[in-house]
């Protein structure tokens, strides 16, 4: 997990979720991203990072410009 990187993307990843109608995995995952910064501990941040992968990636099927390429690009190198 790249921290820098998760720094500019989850901001990013929350507002396109919001956008998406994903308002409850959007406030979890920025949940876990505030605790992770208290804590230190990445399990949650990754856990529902994955879960944003899988719905931008859904959003990419049925449309292929209702979520940049760049922005699920960002959010898979930030969490590998």
């Amino acid at each position: 997990m790249q921290v820098e990187k998760l720094e500019k993307t989850v901001p990013e990843v929350v507002q396109k979720l919001t956008k998406l109608k994903s308002d409850t995995l959007a406030a979890e995952l920025s949940w876990c991203w505030v605790s992770f910064q208290n804590d230190q501990n990445p399990v949650g941040v990754i856990e529902k990072g994955q879960a944003a992968l899988e719905v931008f990636k859904e959003a990419r099927e049925k449309n292929s410009k209702a979520v940049s390429k760049k922005l699920v690009e960002s959010l898979e190198k930030a969490l590998n």
